[in-house]
């Protein structure tokens, strides 16, 4: 396999792209092993001194001028530099702080000013080597970003030009993301944190984007979102994710109607946020392609939801809901034939739970809320669910007993092997007082040797 030609194991190896350990493991296999693993290992920085090597003598004089001293390895094995994709700034403060660690004692504004030195020599020496595809903008405690100006440098054309993921701060200066504007338009994953402050530039950068495939906004501070909603409505239907995370927001959810092509929709607002009164413009769009749909705090009113299920829950695959509510479990099994995973956050009825795996017949997990009767909870899991069902987990309400009874588990575990076809049950408990007993353990155990429960776990 070492005789491998270098475009087949190139093919090989990125599989491995998340698994430093084995790619650490490769380089040392043999020189051609080495150059196709470290490209891949060094998208990400892995070594700050690695990169202080690699900066040119000319930022060395430089930072030597300024009485600041690096290390002087001998050269690296690699232009480690080249190989990067995925940039954070975050990381970048990093650096800075290992290059100036022996500065801590000087004043505050010689550390800042040295600081400055060193972030600008490190920018360009990315800007001028690189060409990058993820760009973090992770600014919390870091180095003012309206004095490093890096989309500024020489070379900062080519190295952003390709960019196709970007993380950022609603409040950098305007400059940037003017500047950004008219380099990048073919962003496709874009995360925006807002803050208190909205720069005006934002909008611009986000008004340009041709191929805006998943998109995400936090904001927790009553942000004016108004300008920005207005550039997404300028925005070619293109999106397939959109994700909208806040708390006491005023934001028109209608502009969400435009992306007909959406494959995954999620909405985490208060209860009491009154953007969910802009669900009604909404329950009548056909997203033809939503497969998940999720709603971690409040949500809709009901009947809302439930016209929107109507339309739209055919081709769901996965709902997160924090409600119980008689009328909107029979609309999942109903108008959600197709379902997968299903979320909910309060107790549901016996019966309505024997009726939702009734009408959700792929239905493979389920996160449910249990009372004092979980044994008939566990029955109707037993005798009702789909073919295809392997994944349970069950939360313990705070005022429960809490308590699981070994004959109990190893009667539903007896009744579970019977099932046809019989799948290993992956089984979680979430609970605040529930301990594991001796006599639980035994049960779990015995049927893991059995096939009968692949995993079990109590989350307290």
């Amino acid at each position: 396999m070492s005789q491998l030609p270098a475009d087949c194991l190139n093919e090989i190896v990125e599989y491995l792209e998340e698994d430093n350990i084995t790619l650490y493991s490769c380089l040392l296999v043999n020189r051609l092993w080495c150059k196709v693993s470290v490209r891949i290992l060094w998208r990400n920085i892995q070594n700050c001194r690695t990169i202080i090597a690699c900066l040119p003598n000319e930022s060395k004089y430089i930072l030597h001028k300024n009485k600041i001293i690096i290390s002087t390895s001998k050269p690296p094995l690699f232009n480690y530099v080249t190989f990067i994709k995925n940039l954070s700034i975050y990381n970048i403060n990093n650096l800075i702080k290992n290059i100036l660690q022996n500065f801590q004692s000087i004043t505050p504004q010689s550390l800042y000013y040295k600081k400055y030195i060193v972030a600008i020599e490190i920018y360009k020496l990315f800007m001028n080597q690189t060409t990058l595809r993820e760009l973090y903008l992770n600014l919390y405690g870091m180095i003012n970003t309206s004095i490093i100006t890096f989309i500024s440098y020489p070379g900062a054309k080519d190295c952003l030009k390709h960019l196709s993921s970007l993380y950022c701060c609603s409040n950098i200066y305007p400059e940037f993301f003017y500047q950004l504007s008219q380099l990048c338009h073919n962003i496709q994953y874009l995360t925006i944190s807002f803050d208190k402050i909205i720069s005006n530039g934002l909008k611009d950068l986000i008004s340009v984007q041709k191929n805006l495939k998943y998109l995400k906004m936090y904001g927790y501070f009553r942000e004016d979102l108004t300008n920005i909603i207005q550039s997404l409505t300028k925005l070619p239907n293109t999106l397939i994710k959109y994700e909208l995370h806040g708390g006491l927001h005023y934001i028109p959810l209608s502009f969400i109607a435009k992306y007909t092509n959406l494959r995954k929709l999620v909405l985490s607002f208060n209860n009491n946020s009154i953007s969910f009164n802009y669900f009604e413009k909404l329950q009548y769009i056909t997203f033809t392609q939503l497969e998940i749909l999720k709603f971690p705090f409040g949500y809709p009113k009901v009947e809302l939801l439930t016209k929107f299920l109507e339309n739209n829950g055919k081709n769901l695959k996965e709902f997160h809901i924090c409600c119980s509510d008689s009328s909107l479990c029979l609309a999942v099994a109903k108008f959600c034939p197709n379902l997968r995973k299903f979320f909910s956050t309060g107790y549901i009825e016996l019966g309505l739970l024997k009726k939702i795996f009734i009408g959700c017949q792929y239905l493979e997990s389920i996160n449910i809320w249990c009372n004092d009767n979980c044994k008939d909870v566990w029955d109707i899991i037993a005798n009702y669910s789909p073919g295809n069902f392997y994944k349970l987990t069950l939360y313990y309400a705070t005022n429960t007993k809490s308590e699981i009874l070994s004959g109990e588990l190893e009667k539903f575990c007896i009744n579970w092997k019977k099932r046809t076809p019989q799948k290993s049950l992956s089984f979680i408990i979430e609970s605040y007082n529930l301990k594991t007993t001796n006599e639980i353990m035994k049960v779990i155990d015995k049927h893991k040797k059995l096939g009968t429960v692949k995993e079990f776990e109590i989350i307290c």
